[in-house]
């Protein structure tokens, strides 16, 4: 069972990036204020989840949360910026976008830039830790899932449909064959000391 708060008392937003790790794409991030009384069996992680049930819990997320945003951030400024970075400035955008302001804030992960004045605190594994951000995490996750399968059709030969961008063998084999597309992220190593083509 994942915890429900790490300070009762105040007002927490949960915060997780998606697509950090991949080769092509933006970095999206959400944050997400829940009742301090939330429950739900199902939250969890969302690399532990089906699609099918992430999809289903992002519905149940927006409606019962206090408040939840999402934040992107573009090929472009990944490159410009670094992905470390780039996550963090994705997370910024995601609690900009709240209608209520958090008075602390529970990240994923060991590091962070800090939020205007806003307390924080970093949790290693704390998608499979605390409930909010778990349900950042269904959220950034769903969100980047649409944008990438909508990219697809204009790329269909990368295989986004099934990789989101990720760097299988499949997406690489593309990148080998076809070149590079204005989504990849040219600061990456796409291919080991290969040449690339920009379409």
């Amino acid at each position: 069972m994942l915890k429900q708060y790490l300070l009762k008392e105040r007002i927490e937003a949960g915060c997780d990036e998606a697509g950090r790790g991949c080769l092509a794409g933006p970095v999206f991030a959400a944050a997400v204020i829940l009742p301090s009384d939330f429950e739900n069996n199902l939250l969890n992680d969302s690399k532990q989840l089906s699609e099918k049930k992430r999809y289903e819990l992002r519905v149940i997320i927006e409606n019962e949360a206090l408040a939840c945003g999402v934040g992107v951030v573009s090929v472009e400024e990944i490159d410009k910026i670094n992905i470390l970075n780039a996550s963090f400035l994705a997370m910024h955008r995601a609690i900009d976008c709240l209608k209520v302001r958090p008075e602390h804030l529970l990240i994923d992960g060991n590091r962070f830039n800090p939020y205007d004045g806003i307390k924080h605190t970093t949790i290693v594994k704390g998608d499979a830790t605390f409930l909010s951000i778990a349900a950042a995490s269904i959220l950034a996750k769903t969100y980047r899932d649409d944008y990438m399968l909508a990219q697809h059709n204009k790329y269909p030969n990368y295989d986004w449909n099934h990789n989101k961008g990720y760097p299988t063998k499949k997406h690489r084999e593309a990148i080998e064959k076809y070149g590079i597309t204005p989504l990849h992220r040219h600061t990456f190593r796409l291919l080991k000391d290969k040449q690339l083509s920009i379409f």
